[in-house]
């Protein structure tokens, strides 16, 4: 990596180009944290505040309970887990004996989950005790031998009174301890004795995450203690203004790469308040920015969104905000605007995938910021923009093609699946699917998927532009552009709009507008109308759900 790149021409000052990774594992920094600021609180889950030397001796605690319970070296821990503080712990106990984590969405159905825990061959799960029949049935079905299972009001303060939506009385389940079956706070109890020793090591598999399974089955991402290491690093070195003992309300579930890495894995390392968010819809996100005042406040689109739409979050005063971190989708221009105009803090957008750990490219951080763009690649990351067809001929700076990326954070490869691995990590290079341009100051824009592309009549139509034209309509909240088989075209253009309580808007006027400010081949010939949109867990919306409703729905109807 040169000094030639046009993005370090971008960077704002006090940003290295490039930075010395430190060879330490994120356990091993959480020890040197608890040594250096063991009184400094780590978390605050709804008002129980628990400090890095607390933290800790939790995390040595279940780490001897995990080896207790035949867990070894390169064996694999799944979590089924939202974001508690007996998460954050399962994962760096993992970390310390040298297994494996492998953090599920425990809102995922059955067959999902039985798919990620056969796959990765999981040895034990962490789970919510509300989870405890499927996690039984998963037991027959899968290579787990235990269950520990944990309560959301295991570490809230007392008296547990209900602080929060998700945190009910009637959610307890009184485990029996059974050879199989224990609970958590009875393991951290039982095994509390001194400092563990720490098993984890640079190069070996530190974590299996597994993709979002939006673009086909879900395929598990190895990544090494040093590409978990190093991404926090590069985000680190991004931020230099970030003090420790700021606050971040993790918003981005810990089981997904957005939250595992920039809430859970940045916040312990830099040395931050995280307040973990269990919920992540707008009215709770909304209530804890009131009660707790963060200086840091992430979120996907949808969640800015939501916001914006909640008069509790816009009548507040949020003077206490430093900055907004978006990520997970473009975040469109109407949404970035009005946000300004609420606050008047700085809005960075992030992109990577989990396959790049998560980071890749950031907004420069009281730098310069180019709306409508994912900023710029981070110290130590090069990116190429190649041609589509080929993958191999490098577009100038304004031309788009498939985003490619290379630094410490690409990870090692799908777990058992070669053939995969061959098809996105080819000569060091990880081929995102992505499309995307640069402009000459070295900001990157994503365009969209390469497999959410639509083909109409011949001409490439991008969904997130259309998207962000409807988007910009007053009346309209959400919207969503799909492509659908159409014998003459190839494919039609198709959108689903949600439109704000109280507001009225017909087809023909959306497509009318879109006329005004879309080429003819962009416009959708069908609106329809629906009154929310399928997300992710983390807020993303499902486009290839809506692709199959639409071409359901649509049939051969659209001229």
């Amino acid at each position: 990596m040169t000094g030639t790149k046009p993005w370090f021409r971008s960077y704002a000052s006090g940003v290295p180009h490039r930075i010395d990774i430190e060879k330490i594992t994120l356990s091993r920094a959480l020890s040197r944290s608890a040594g250096q600021r063991g009184e400094m609180t780590a978390m605050n889950y709804l008002g129980k505040k628990i400090s890095f030397g607390e933290l800790e001796t939790l995390v040595d605690s279940f780490a001897r309970a995990l080896k207790a319970l035949g867990v070894g070296k390169g064996d694999k821990v799944a979590t089924l887990l939202p974001n508690l503080p007996q998460m954050t712990i399962a994962v760096y106990a993992a970390f310390r004996i040298g297994a494996a984590i492998v953090p599920n969405n425990p809102l995922y159905t059955e067959r999902e989950l039985a798919y990620q825990l056969n796959d990765s061959d999981s040895k034990v799960a962490v789970g919510l005790d509300m989870l405890l029949p499927r996690m039984l049935s998963l037991k027959k079905k899968t290579r787990i031998e235990k269950i520990v299972t944990c309560h959301i009001n295991d570490y809230l303060p007392f008296p547990k009174k209900q602080l929060y939506p998700l945190v009910k009385k009637d959610m307890y389940r009184k485990i029996t301890p059974q050879q199989d079956l224990h609970q958590f706070t009875d393991l951290v109890k039982q095994f509390r004795q001194g400092p563990k020793e720490d098993l984890s090591a640079w190069d070996e598999l530190g974590a299996i995450l597994y993709t979002g399974g939006t673009t086909g089955v879900s395929k598990g991402v190895m990544l090494t203690h040093a590409s978990l290491s190093s991404n926090v690093q590069q985000f680190a070195a991004w931020l230099p203004g970030v003090k420790e003992g700021e606050k971040l309300l993790t918003v981005y579930p810990y089981f997904h790469s957005a939250g595992f890495t920039a809430m859970q894995n940045y916040a312990l390392w830099a040395r931050l308040e995280a307040i973990p968010v269990p919920r992540p819809d707008p009215a709770s996100v909304a209530d804890m920015v009131k009660q707790f005042k963060p200086d840091y406040l992430p979120g996907v689109p949808t969640i800015f969104s939501g916001l914006l739409s909640n008069r509790a979050f816009t009548g507040m005063d949020l003077s206490f905000i430093k900055g907004f971190f978006a990520g997970a989708a473009p975040l469109p221009t109407d949404t970035y605007n009005r946000l300004i105009e609420l606050t008047g803090k700085q809005i960075i957008d992030v992109y990577g995938l989990t396959e790049c750990t998560v980071f890749a490219t950031v907004s420069p951080w009281r730098g310069k910021i180019k709306p409508g763009t994912v900023g710029l690649p981070i110290p130590n990351t090069e990116i190429r923009i190649v041609d589509i067809e080929t993958g191999q001929k490098d577009m100038p700076a304004g031309e788009a093609g498939e985003i490619l990326i290379r630094g410490p954070q690409v990870m090692m490869g799908y777990y058992k699946k070669p053939e995969d691995t061959a098809q996105v990590l080819r000569e060091g290079w990880l081929y995102t699917g992505d499309i995307g341009s640069f402009d000459e100051d070295g900001h990157l824009s994503v365009i969209d998927r390469k497999k959410d592309l639509i083909i109409s009549g011949g001409f490439n139509v991008y969904p997130n532009e259309v998207d962000d034209i409807l988007f910009a309509y007053p009346k309209v909240q959400e919207a969503c552009t799909v492509g659908i088989p159409d014998e003459y075209r190839g494919e039609t253009v198709v959108a689903y709009v949600v439109v704000y309580s109280g507001e009225e808007v017909t087809e023909k006027e959306l497509i009318k507008y879109c006329r005004e400010n879309l080429a003819a081949y962009k416009v959708p010939r069908k609106i329809f109308f629906i009154e929310e949109l399928p997300k992710s867990s983390i807020g993303k919306i499902l486009r290839r759900e809506l692709k199959a409703k639409a071409a359901a729905e649509a049939g051969s109807h659209i001229k």
